[in-house]
């Protein structure tokens, strides 16, 4: 963000894409490897990775972002644009943050809970061995999410993306529910979810940027992380709770009402962004 500037946004798409090939990457690996070494020697060729190649990436580019620092105030971005905020008012502005903040927890809420228990999900609703091989769809719809949003996102708002993909989880939930114990279900169940989780990792970088800009850009980030690491860490457990205490398909049916809504905290952003926009030409129509 620091040095991309305007092409911050696209910069945040093709990272996480990468990203997204990085267990297709060294899992093989790392098997690989433990064929030949202990799991600590394995964990000590990564260590080496870490410090020998991302170190000094990391520095270098440490470097470039002071120096882009340092040339930003001779270049303002215009308000609106990918590099300054949305012109909220200052109430609506605390009121945005909070919604999105609650729309990325319900997120992570949602993701953790069905992710960590994907495999013993699809096996109770009667899928037996099918669900295993089924679920290993997760991966390739979530880069092939990242991808699309590449190609063809750019028309589209990050707020927009970010509703689309709070209602790819739920959907993804529902279309399993309905169809269960029906294999074409749990497949379309997987991409969906796939999908919603690739487009997820993106917003989660991108929609702050939009609505607030590179200002402080770091340290809303780490709120926007923080949210979701405290809701996924809570979510496995009480997933597992409702399931012991109401069984496995009320339990789903209850983390598709709460994944809907996230719908309604990033759709809330964007009726107070149309309003506040409505507000500003009414203004500007007044003064002229």
């Amino acid at each position: 963000v620091q040095i991309g500037g305007a092409r911050a946004q696209r910069s945040i798409t093709h990272l996480t894409l990468i990203a997204g090939f990085a267990s297709t990457l060294f899992w093989p690996l790392t098997a690989a490897l433990h064929e030949y070494l202990t799991w600590r020697e394995v964990y000590l060729v990564f260590a080496g990775i870490n410090v020998v190649i991302c170190l000094p990436i990391h520095a270098w580019l440490a470097r470039l972002s002071r120096w882009a620092d340092k040339n930003a105030s001779a270049t303002p971005a215009a308000i609106g644009s990918v590099g300054g905020p949305v012109a909220f008012t200052a109430r609506d502005r605390s009121r945005v943050f909070l919604l999105m903040l609650c729309g990325f927890a319900i997120e992570g809420f949602v993701l953790s809970s069905i992710l960590v228990h994907m495999v013993p999900l699809t096996t109770a609703l009667g899928l037996g061995s099918a669900g295993l091989v089924v679920t290993t769809l997760f991966g390739p719809s979530q880069v092939a999410s990242r991808l699309i949003n590449m190609l063809f996102g750019g028309r589209l708002a990050q707020t927009w993306l970010a509703v689309i993909g709070a209602t790819l989880l739920p959907l993804g939930l529902v279309v399993l529910l309905a169809m269960t114990p029906s294999l074409p279900g749990a497949i379309a169940f997987v991409i969906l979810f796939g999908l919603g989780s690739g487009l997820a990792s993106i917003v989660g970088g991108t929609l702050p940027l939009e609505l607030f800009g590179r200002e402080r850009y770091g340290a809303r980030l780490g709120w926007v992380t923080a949210a979701r690491q405290f809701s996924s860490a809570l979510a496995p457990f009480a997933l597992a709770m409702a399931m012991a205490g109401i069984g496995v398909q009320p339990s789903l049916w209850l983390t598709a009402a709460v994944g809907m809504l996230g719908i309604l905290a990033f759709s809330a952003i964007i009726l107070i962004r149309r309003q506040d926009l409505a507000h500003d030409r009414v203004m500007l129509t007044s003064a002229n």
